[in-house]
């Protein structure tokens, strides 16, 4: 039977790039344009669980749509955390927020031109923008925003590096999921104080265009993030250790990592994670499924008279066989080992955990690509 093997391309840097500014766009498009839609940026607080379940499913959706190519960021902070926590090299750091930041202005500005539709719009203040004191809804201290900004960014990130964590076996499943509901459980808790930010490209977005007050209010949206960020990135291993190997360049380590490294920690490193162009994924090995393994090199070419039956000892060969064709005792065998060959060491064996009827060598564990283990741990079919 002849196989097919399947190969992918590794994303390229441009595809990343696309892959965090189009989910950063429609988070901010999405969720900001709720806010605004459903009235919660006039006092209708009718929107309030509305503009939350919005900015959820909008990460959700994404997670799961790019994921795969970029990890599924979204948010400086989360890419902040996920570099200072190993996960990521510092030298794709700057790319990451680039993308972040264009995705949310440009969200930020075609919202702000399809709310002129609405005759006698005014987008001062009316752009779902974050804020704190006289602009807020609650006169809502500078000091204690930018405290509720930086705990809800912590905890943010922690569900961010706990679900996509190397030893959660479930994480590319359930982890876009899990994000989302945490990202709408922030939102119910401090929408009403500071609008909710927890996201720099987020509050840059559409706070550009809301008006001067809301652009002086912008470094407290910038800022309290970025210490979310570091503070989730630096206790995460702490506190719960790392689930791989850390990234080189990563971290407290300013090295830039390897070309083409995958970003662990992310989607993109449960699905794609050390795939070198053209080498199969997910699982499709370079042999199908219960197709006969080749016999170990060392054993190429050795005679075999019994056409199926075990292959006598090496020292045994060309003796006369006078059972031909059938299985022949080796002396002094003890029990349960009738027919097996009678050998110095150990006959060499499949690899513990091996693909059943994979090749000698193939992956040892689910999805992990041939030829390419760097010790990373990937994604795990649950036993």
């Amino acid at each position: 039977m002849t196989s097919t093997t399947t190969s992918y391309d590794a994303p390229t840097t441009g595809q990343k790039f696309a892959a965090e500014a189009l989910g950063t766009f429609v988070l901010v498009f999405f969720g900001c344009g709720a806010a605004v839609l459903s009235g919660l940026t006039r006092g209708d607080s009718s929107g309030y669980v509305v503009t939350g379940l919005s900015f959820g499913f909008a990460v959700v959706v994404m997670a799961y749509a790019v994921g795969r190519v970029s990890g599924g960021h979204f948010n400086p902070a989360i890419t902040l955390g996920a570099t200072l926590g190993g996960r990521l090299p510092w030298r794709q750091t700057g790319i990451y927020v680039a993308a972040q930041l264009l995705g949310g202005l440009l969200a930020g500005a075609v919202l702000f031109g399809l709310l002129h539709g609405f005759e006698g719009f005014n987008a001062d203040g009316n752009m779902a923008q974050n804020s704190f004191g006289d602009q807020s809804s609650g006169d809502y201290a500078w000091w204690a925003a930018l405290l509720l900004e930086a705990l809800m960014t912590t905890i943010l990130v922690w569900v961010v590096l706990g679900v996509t964590d190397a030893r959660n076996e479930l994480q590319a499943v359930m982890g876009p999921l899990a994000i989302g509901l945490a990202l709408a459980m922030i939102h119910f808790a401090s929408m009403s104080a500071t609008g909710t930010s927890v996201n720099p490209a987020r509050s840059i977005g559409v706070g550009v265009f809301a008006g001067t007050d809301a652009i002086v209010q912008l470094w407290l949206f910038i800022v309290a993030p970025v210490i979310g960020g570091v503070v989730a990135g630096l206790t995460y291993p702490l506190l719960f250790g790392h689930g791989q190997e850390q990234v080189a360049g990563s971290g407290l380590s300013f090295g830039g990592g390897r070309r083409n490294q995958p970003v662990p920690g992310g989607y993109e490193a449960q699905w794609n994670q050390g795939q070198p162009q053209g080498q199969p994924q997910w699982g499709q090995l370079q042999q199908q499924w219960g197709a006969p393994a080749a016999p170990p090199q060392q054993q190429w070419g050795a005679p075999d008279p019994s056409y199926g039956a075990p292959q006598q000892a090496p020292q045994q060969w060309g003796a006369t066989d006078p059972a031909y064709g059938a299985p022949q005792a080796p002396p002094q065998s003890p029990p349960g080992q009738w027919g097996q060959p009678q050998q110095p060491g150990p006959t060499p064996g499949p690899t513990p955990g091996a693909v059943p009827g994979a090749a000698p060598g193939a992956p040892g564990h689910w999805g992990n690509p041939e030829g390419d283990d760097d010790g990373r741990t990937q994604v795990r079919r649950p036993d």
